[in-house]
């Protein structure tokens, strides 16, 4: 069976493990594959720390959860992923071809398993290859299923937020001393350094920003182990710029982006979500490629604009396009996307 634009399948498997950013960049290829097949079941099979980002996803019947620390025995691992792929799939599609995911492919008889064409050696686990399109990476990751007469039509990721989540978000907000559309998400923090504009760099575009719009608030956003690195940017910047003690969780994060008038960060999660929940970004980019950046004019991102522009590495004896791409040469841009929201 090599032509599979005509298949109707009852029962879809998506499998993305990882990371939190690429789950919520899976979510598009979710949606299309509903209004394509929209009898029939999907479930998707992801690490159990990206769970907050298929929550509330109404596209989705059944999510299979990764515990590592569950499923450390390898007998017990083998049996669960045996569980899911013996669930009845008529269709698998792998965004990833990582070892867990083949594991379940291994165990199941869908008679189509699609993913993008790969190496010889894994090949022997699908059953049908399709040609990338490389770009941003909600359309590639959707380019994979053309073989089922699916085409990406620029669709974004999204995260489905409750009534009482955003009700949380208005609370929060005021207590804070912020207003809706009335502040700035910051995420000055990236595991790898050669993704992380220096601290002194968000410091001066906040300076920047409230000499334009003095009105404005500043709200840093950290993860486990990053406090300190929002607490120098606060240090650094002076007035207007709020830290809460709680540190937020990932959903808590979204809804208070999507009443933020700006996200400014490096190339991580939180600008995914910030897309997800319609806020216009910009991400200062360093040694990151540019397929994390959604074509439109609410979103873009910013670089020196070196020859070795989105080299990928993770280190540098310089960090020149990160050290010299000073705040005053991504303003302009900050306040076109501010005019969005700013009314």
């Amino acid at each position: 069976m090599n032509d599979i634009s005509n298949l109707h399948p009852k029962k879809i498997l998506v499998c993305q493990l990882r990371q939190i950013g690429d789950v919520l960049l899976a979510t598009p290829s979710i949606q299309l594959l509903k209004e394509r097949f929209p009898d029939a079941e999907i479930d998707l099979l992801t690490e159990r720390k990206c769970l907050p980002v298929v929550e509330n996803n109404p596209h989705l019947s059944h999510v299979w959860a990764i515990d590592k620390k569950a499923l450390k025995n390898p007998f017990l691992a083998l049996l669960w992923y045996r569980k899911v792929g013996r669930s009845g799939y008529d269709l698998i599609v792998d965004f990833q071809r990582l070892p867990r995911c083949r594991y379940v492919i291994m165990f199941s008889d869908a008679p189509v398993k699609l993913t993008q064409h790969t190496a010889w050696y894994n090949r022997f686990f699908y059953t049908h290859f399709s040609d990338v399109i490389y770009g941003y990476a909600a359309m590639l990751k959707a380019s994979i299923l053309r073989p089922l007469g699916i085409d990406w039509d620029g669709q974004l990721p999204k995260i489905y937020l409750t009534d009482e989540e955003r009700a949380w978000a208005d609370e929060f907000i005021r207590a804070e001393g912020m207003e809706e559309n009335r502040f700035v998400t910051i995420d000055p923090s990236h595991r790898r350094i050669t993704r992380k504009w220096p601290e002194r760099h968000f410091a001066g575009l906040i300076r920047l920003l409230r000499e334009r719009h003095p009105e404005l608030k500043f709200f840093l956003l950290y993860g486990p182990g990053e406090i300190e690195v929002a607490r120098k940017v606060a240090e650094l910047a002076g007035e207007g710029v709020v830290i809460s003690e709680h540190m937020l969780t990932l959903r808590e994060m979204a809804a208070i982006q999507e009443k933020a008038a700006l996200h400014v960060g490096n190339c991580s999660a939180p600008r995914h979500f910030a897309v997800a929940v319609d806020t216009p970004s910009l991400a200062i980019h360093g040694a990151t490629g540019f397929g994390w950046c959604p074509v439109s004019e609410r979103h873009s991102s910013v670089d020196k604009g070196l020859p070795c522009r989105s080299c990928n590495r993770n280190s540098c004896e310089t960090l020149e396009c990160l050290e010299t791409f000073h705040p005053e040469e991504c303003l302009d841009e900050a306040l076109r996307l501010l005019a969005f929201k700013l009314k």
